[in-house]
């Protein structure tokens, strides 16, 4: 190849490289690969570059450092998961070559990308050893890669040691803390960059426009809309066609990155103003965004109006219904694409396993494996980790583990994969075991492992070692992590370091309201969950489905009808009324407030009604004592073609207990058994508490005998309760000797079988009993001490 052939457009030069391939005169050398390659990589075409690579390996160029080179560029850009980079790269370690400026540049985007971090510090050391560790072509992609290992410090660090910086460095580190929304940090750093004299470009607004978005300032974004003002007529756009698409696919890819919607809806209408939509870069790009940013009804018009498609195409379209919960119409697209020819690759497999997982499809997981191995792309550590996942999923746990053990490259992924599936399983010794042999290989555990450890503390004091622990990572003040901290401190009853840790995290994200007002829930001060709620309202947040239910528990607690019809103002005027999940609490919370016909009204006003709405209004007549109704209810319920479950069933026997419909409870309690639904002891309690309640004793004692497992305590103490009503002693001393024996500490009893024999006269028996009743308060102090049976002289049987 000439020198003049360099002008040659990169699919020219492919279509010259083909025709003079075929000729043994034309044969190809050190200097015509890379031209080629490069091509590849511009046009991605992947196959073609692999094929070009099979060439270089046949003909003994392998050795060339630029062959080499343009290879890692091919693959890191090609979306080939970067394998093929990290490979090329060992073969020019293997072979004494030292890597230059553009290689080390090209496969560490490939490490963060993969989340081999520990393989790019590798690198980034290896760079400053060779010399390269100020050029200004390579701190960027080392500050974007300790960005997505959330050590921000880090990357803060290499910006500051960087003397003479260029824009492309502003940008890394303004982006770095946009990703993180470290608002505040994004916005110093850009007046910094200005106040220095560089002219911000596209790239650099795309940037720092999501921190005025996150950070709710309107100033911000005033100050902002004037620089880009001021700046704007000195961002000349005097570049190509096919600049133009480049610079276009990267604005594009940032919005996406950053969830700049309405930036992104610009750039689109852009690309359609200019006639620029068809490409498929763009294209595709855009596809990516609008599945980001959870517009997916744009992405499904964008792709069905698409005249070309690739495989990144579908795999954008697959993996945005996979994160949208939408499995059913996953799979549907991924039938569509085999059968239209297309070739499932890698990233098509990554994106289709959670489908599966999900699904617990254990035998289509199995056949996504099986393709992986007959494709030859089964060793892949991204496609290992998910397989690991999908066996866990679908409770092949040591097909997992198996797998795990043979992944050549573990990640922090991998680990996280098994331990996930560990606790899934509730092994939890495994999954300490597990961490355990993490750190001591020494990889980095990430915020996602310690979402795995946090439940797993038994003490305080472990909880607060995993917390520090995250402090020391740089991972505190992810969201998910720092929710789960506050709910750990609160299975420990402290609840001034859940606030504590509340007062430290974003209070942009509502998932963090909703952990505070749980918390605040569970400890029964419902008081201060609604206090919260009023706060985030003036904040300007917006509740979801979560935070109303949180709301609504508090009200059931505070139990105010005021608050009540509050309340249901304010989800009316949201739009929350329209969900039946807060429809029902809704109802459960009028019928506990004592408005049973409000309950009533707003179930009839149900335009679909689930098992729970049935259930809240079934036990909302319960609670009012109308067991009739409740009845009717069930009837209704089943005339409509749904079934009743346990739950229902528990509602209805307890309605019935209330009223002291005896025939109607046990009607019930046999249709349950009809049905095949096994009796908890919550159902037995209800019906021993029906038949004592109403003097059945003999029958209520008959259920205690018959009962499959130990009866619990508070059954024991409702139907020992009923003797004392009822004045039947013989039976009371039975029961009594029963309770006594399973629970011999428990002062309620001696009470309730001291009336008994106090409402009858037997002034002998009750003072033993009182006795017996001190004896228990002395021995308390004295430890674990066991009261046998055997200490009080019973007069009746108590077999």
């Amino acid at each position: 190849m000439s020198s003049s052939d360099k002008a040659l457009p990169k699919r020219r030069r492919l279509e010259v490289y083909d025709v003079s391939s075929k000729y043994e005169g034309c044969p190809s050398d050190d200097y015509t690969f890379p031209f080629v390659i490069k091509a590849c990589s511009a046009l991605n075409a992947l196959w073609t570059g692999k094929e070009v690579h099979c060439v270089v390996l046949r003909t003994g160029f392998e050795q060339n450092l630029v062959i080499q080179t343009a290879l890692i560029d091919l693959y890191a850009k090609s979306g080939s998961m970067g394998n093929p980079s990290l490979e090329v790269f060992s073969q020019i370690l293997v072979m004494g070559l030292k890597p230059n400026v553009s290689t080390f540049a090209s496969v560490i985007p490939v490490c963060s990308r993969l989340g081999c971090l520990n393989i790019g510090k590798c690198l980034h050391g290896f760079a400053v050893k060779s010399g390269y560790f100020s050029n200004n072509f390579l701190v960027p992609a080392l500050i974007s890669m300790y960005a997505i290992d959330m050590d921000l410090s880090a990357a803060r660090s290499l910006f500051d040691f960087i003397l003479e910086k260029n824009v492309t460095i502003w940008n890394a580190m303004i982006s770095s803390y946009t990703q993180r929304q470290n608002n505040f940090e994004a916005f110093e750093m850009f007046w910094q960059m200005i106040r220095a004299g560089f002219q911000p470009n596209l790239v650099t607004f795309v940037s720092i426009i999501p921190s005025c978005e996150n950070s709710n300032s309107l100033w911000f974004g005033e100050s902002l809309h004037a620089c880009v003002i001021k700046h704007g007529s000195r961002c000349p756009i005097e570049i190509s066609c096919h600049g133009i698409l480049w610079f276009l696919g990267t604005c594009i890819m940032q919005c996406s990155k950053l969830q700049a919607v309405l930036l992104g809806k610009s750039a689109h209408a852009f690309s359609v103003r200019k006639q620029l939509a068809p490409d498929l870069k763009v294209t595709n790009a855009l596809l990516a965004f609008y599945s980001d940013c959870h517009q997916l009804s744009s992405s499904v018009q964008l792709f069905n109006m698409m005249a070309l498609r690739n495989a990144v195409s579908w795999n954008t379209l697959i993996s945005g219904y996979v994160h949208n919960g939408d499995v059913e119409k996953a799979t549907a697209l991924l039938h569509q694409m085999h059968k239209d020819g297309m070739e499932l690759d890698l990233v098509t497999l990554i994106s289709i396993l959670p489908v599966f997982s999900e699904r617990k499809d254990l035998l289509q997981g199995m056949a996504i494996h099986g393709f992986a191995i007959k494709t030859g792309i089964a060793s892949d550590v991204s496609l290992l980790n998910a397989l690991i996942s999908m066996y866990c999923y679908c409770r092949d746990l040591e097909a997992g583990r198996s797998l795990f053990e043979v992944t050549p490259q573990r990640n922090v992924v991998s680990w996280n994969a098994l331990i996930t599936g560990c606790r899934y399983h509730n092994l939890q010794n495994e999954v300490l075991v597990l961490f355990s042999h993490m750190i001591r290989e020494d990889q980095r555990p990430n915020f996602v492992t310690l979402l795995n450890i946090l439940p797993l503390c038994c003490t305080q004091l472990q909880g607060k070692s995993i917390h520090a622990f995250a402090v020391r990572r740089g991972v505190v003040k992810e969201i998910p992590l720092v929710s789960s901290l506050i709910f750990m401190y609160a299975r420990f009853e402290n609840i001034n370091l859940c606030l504590l840790v509340f007062q430290m995290g974003k209070k942009g994200d509502i998932s963090l309201w909703n952990a505070i007002m749980s918390v605040h829930v569970q400890t029964k001060n419902a008081i201060k969950a609604v206090a919260f709620f009023c706060d985030l309202l003036q904040l300007g947040l917006q509740p979801d489905k979560i935070t109303v239910l949180s709301l609504m528990s508090a009200c059931v607690q505070i139990n105010s009808v005021n608050l009540a019809h509050s309340v249901l103002a304010y989800l009316i005027r949201m739009g929350f009324d329209t969900y039946v999940v807060i429809c029902n609490a809704l109802i459960d919370l009028y019928a506990r407030c004592g408005y049973i016909l409000k309950a009533e009204k707003l179930f009839d006003g149900l335009v679909e009604k689930d098992a729970i709405s049935w259930s809240v209004m079934i036990n909302g007549y319960g609670l009012h004592g109308d067991g009739e109704a409740a009845l009717d209810l069930l009837s209704q319920m089943e005339l409509s073609g749904m079934r009743p479950d346990d739950v229902i069933y528990l509602n209805i026997l307890s309605a019935c207990s209330h009223s002291g419909l005896v025939e109607r409870g046990c009607l019930a309690f046999n249709s349950m058994l009809e049905y095949g639904i096994a009796p908890k002891m919550e159902h037995y309690s209800c019906m021993v508490d029906l038949l004592g309640r109403t003097g059945h004793l003999n029958e209520a004692y008959e259920i205690v005998r018959g009962l499959p497992c130990k009866p619990s305590v508070s059954l024991l103490e409702s139907l020992l309760g009923a003797c004392r009503i009822h004045g039947n002693v013989e039976l009371g001393e039975k029961i009594g000797g029963m309770l006594l024996e399973t629970d011999p500490e428990n002062s309620r009893s001696y009470v309730i079988i001291y009336n008994i024999y106090a409402a009858v006269g037997r002034w002998t028996d009750a003072k033993s009993v009182s006795q017996l009743s001190s004896n228990v308060v002395v021995l308390k102090g004295f430890g674990n001490v066991s009261l046998q049976a055997s200490v009080w002289t019973w007069t009746g049987d108590v077999s």
